[in-house]
């Protein structure tokens, strides 16, 4: 068995075996595998797509690539919350600590940005000091002590797909429900919580870019976690328009702090109050979902959300100071509107590639990210503009941005009617 044969059999559009795959996924792991080879094979799997049987294959292979972690011994209801990826989606970033704050033990191991979607371990990142490269032992040690850990992927959790991430965004082989799947699922088995929701996004800033596609990476990651003895829920969102109002990491931050401290844009609040509402269903702290929505309001209007946020960052090192004084890039632009009328769309693929040319994003898999650099939207599908009003405000450090104003001008549709009502959350599998 060859790498070579692999990759031309699947170039082909045949079906790889289990052996094949696993060969693949423990190859490259070990370095004897290439960079170029994994591509190759990447963007063949991106090309010709993946069956059900592949798919739970590549995903089982990347979650026993390394170790897994069993912490049954901290509680027997073991909660992670995962997105497929989106445009200002810090959703995690609110949900997690409002969970952790009613004892239910979170333990959340994510990924960097990929694509034009902002990854949360890069957002914790531009807190001062945050760790997100905590020992498996830290990891537990956290979760044990106050309810909650944040980290990035390990050296020894799914190190395949830690290497296999990196290499997709950079070769454009984001948009593949199989390389989703798999790679999502691989961390959550790895990572040890039994109970699993996962924010499925479609759209102009999501991966999936239609609902059926957001449904069928949902019906799949949701039988690879019932085989895998992991109680898995899917809830479908919609991202044609970026999520609150700030894109960009450190700007991400400052919003998911107004967010726990009860300043919380509608469709986010509509999402956070949903996702927890399940989350605390599943964990057996009640089957209705509307009084539950009241209970995370009320640890949100407490103060207990927040205190829970700021006990986080202090536990993984970040400076907790620089949750109320997050810097700034130089240049803060305003975008003014040339027409009056509504909102009609606001294309979050655009903002996305937006943001990523002020800096907020990676190019290439070494490309060093600005944390200040992004977007911050002030008006959204169905506001109400005038000529010369602020549709947004950029940040960046670069002086050369002309290109990017003109961009985000184009991700703005204005019409006469007030547009129906826009759908935040499609469903829930």
């Amino acid at each position: 068995m060859n790498i070579i044969d692999i990759i031309s059999k699947k170039r082909d559009g045949k079906e790889l075996q289990k052996e094949e795959i696993e060969y693949f996924v423990k190859e490259y792991t070990k370095g004897t595998i290439t960079d170029y080879q994994a591509s190759a094979l990447v963007m063949a799997i991106y090309i010709n797509g993946m069956n059900y049987e592949e798919t739970k294959n590549l995903c089982l292979a990347m979650a026993h690539s390394g170790e897994t972690l069993d912490l049954s011994d901290i509680s027997d209801t073991i909660i992670d919350k995962h997105s497929s990826g989106g445009v200002g989606d810090k959703i995690t970033l609110i949900v997690m600590p409002i969970i952790a704050t009613f004892g239910i033990p979170v333990a959340k191991m994510s990924g960097r940005g990929l694509g034009i979607t902002g990854g949360t371990i890069d957002k914790l990142e531009s807190i001062p000091g945050y760790r997100t490269d905590l020992s498996l032992e830290e990891f537990k040690n956290n979760i044990k002590e106050i309810g909650i850990s944040l980290i990035g992927q390990t050296k020894d959790l799914a190190p395949a797909d830690k290497k296999i991430y990196a290499l997709r965004d950079t070769i454009a082989c984001t948009e593949s429900i199989p390389l989703i799947a798999s790679s999502i699922m691989s961390k959550k088995i790895a990572a040890g919580a039994n109970k699993i929701v996962l924010e499925v996004t479609y759209g102009k800033g999501a991966f999936m870019k239609t609902e059926e596609d957001a449904i069928s990476l949902s019906k799949i990651m949701s039988e690879i976690g019932r085989l895998s003895g992991i109680e898995t829920v899917c809830v479908i969102t919609n991202m044609n328009q970026p999520i609150g109002k700030n894109i960009g990491n450190s700007l991400e931050i400052e919003e998911a702090v107004r967010a726990l401290k009860g300043d919380m844009e509608e469709d986010v609040k509509e999402i956070v109050k949903h996702i927890s509402a399940i989350i605390m269903k599943m964990a057996n702290m009640g089957d209705d979902l509307e009084e539950n929505k009241k209970k995370v309001i009320e640890n949100i209007e407490n103060g207990k959300a927040y205190k829970k946020f700021v006990e986080l960052v202090q536990k993984q090192g970040g400076d907790v100071n620089y949750l109320s004084n997050i810097e700034k890039a130089k240049n803060i632009v305003e975008i003014k509107s040339q027409e009056e009328g509504y909102i009609q769309e606001l294309n979050a693929e655009i903002i996305g590639k937006s943001a990523i040319a002020l800096g907020a994003g990676r190019m290439k898999k070494e490309d060093p990210i600005d944390y200040t650099a992004g977007i911050v939207l002030q008006k959204k599908i169905r506001d109400k503009v005038n000529i010369g009003e602020t549709l947004a405000y950029i940040h960046t450090n670069k002086d050369n941005f002309e290109e990017v104003t003109k961009d985000i001008l184009t991700a703005y549709k204005i019409g006469k009617e007030k547009p129906e009502k826009y759908i935040h959350i499609s469903r829930t599998i």
